[in-house]
């Protein structure tokens, strides 16, 4: 098996211009700051961090949906900028947030799961739509759906047909943002669990971006967290949760909602003290 990793990030940055107010002048805010990350074969890795610490930002340029303002991605050891779209979509699938609006109302199942197959050109209509029926018995959908709209399934159901989009073409590289947040809990440890065992079964590499510290711990091997652009802390995903050694990390991992009597509500607020320690220790990272 070679040692190259699957996928790699260079000091990657990336900034968005804009105006404050209609007549203010331009600002720049820079989205990600220098973020390196690699990703191995079989690697499961979490990016987690609060609203607007980038986790988006990175997943799009990972994708190359977004051209880096600085650095270099690599997947498989080749620059996505060298790549195009068709190329960069054979190695990496994508799993949606929200599956209400990710998925096309107008088509059938059987369309939405085999048009990544439609699009590469692969395949008869009904090569296309047998290879349909197959990745939706693995991910657990009766095959009655093929016919079925997405108006018609629950959402769970709808997430569901998401993965099965993501893997037809066969990935070796998963990118999952938010892929349970807009589930009821029951229903999201089926989809997490489902996906811990597509990754046993095709040996797939996932990057899993959420800002449930949960979901985090109970799906990766390692972990990189965000906070304001940066990576601050990335070890194995049992070292961060038994010892976090930046404030940030300790701040997320305290602000856990827990079933404990009298525990109350925690603080999420990032205050002076934080902050503080926060530039006396930018980063703990271990590739």
């Amino acid at each position: 098996m070679s040692d190259k990793p699957v996928l790699e990030l260079l000091k990657v940055s990336h900034e968005y211009s804009g105006r404050r107010g209609i007549f203010g002048q331009s600002a720049t805010v820079r989205a990600v700051d220098e973020v390196s990350i690699r990703v191995d074969r079989s690697d499961v890795l979490g990016i987690v961090g609060e609203s607007g610490s980038g986790k988006s930002t990175l997943a799009k340029i990972m994708l190359g949906l977004l051209t880096p303002t600085q650095g270099e991605v690599l997947l498989d050891g080749r620059s996505i900028s060298d790549m195009t779209r068709r190329q960069i979509a054979e190695g990496v699938g994508f799993i949606f947030q929200d599956p209400y609006s990710s998925l096309n109302p107008r088509q059938t199942v059987g369309k939405i799961v085999a048009n990544p197959l439609y699009l590469r050109g692969e395949g008869t209509s009904v090569e296309r739509q047998e290879r349909a029926r197959k990745i939706l018995d693995i991910v657990g959908l009766p095959l009655r759906f093929l016919e079925a709209y997405p108006n018609q399934m629950s959402g769970g159901q709808r997430q569901r047909v998401a993965i099965a989009r993501a893997l037809i073409t066969r990935p070796k590289l998963l990118i999952c943002d938010e892929p349970t947040s807009a589930l009821d809990v029951s229903v999201q440890a089926q989809v997490l669990n489902l996906l811990l065992e597509l990754r046993e079964e095709f040996d797939l590499t996932y990057v899993m971006i959420s800002h449930n510290m949960g979901v985090i711990q109970h799906m990766t091997t390692r972990v990189a967290v965000m906070y304001l652009g940066r990576i601050v802390e990335m070890h194995t995903s049992e070292r961060i949760f038994e010892e976090p050694h930046h404030p940030y990390t300790q701040l997320l991992l305290n602000s856990t909602l827990t079933l404990a009597p009298g525990a109350g509500v925690p603080n999420l607020r990032v205050d002076t003290e934080v902050r503080e320690a926060m530039r006396e220790h930018p980063s703990y990272i271990v590739q």
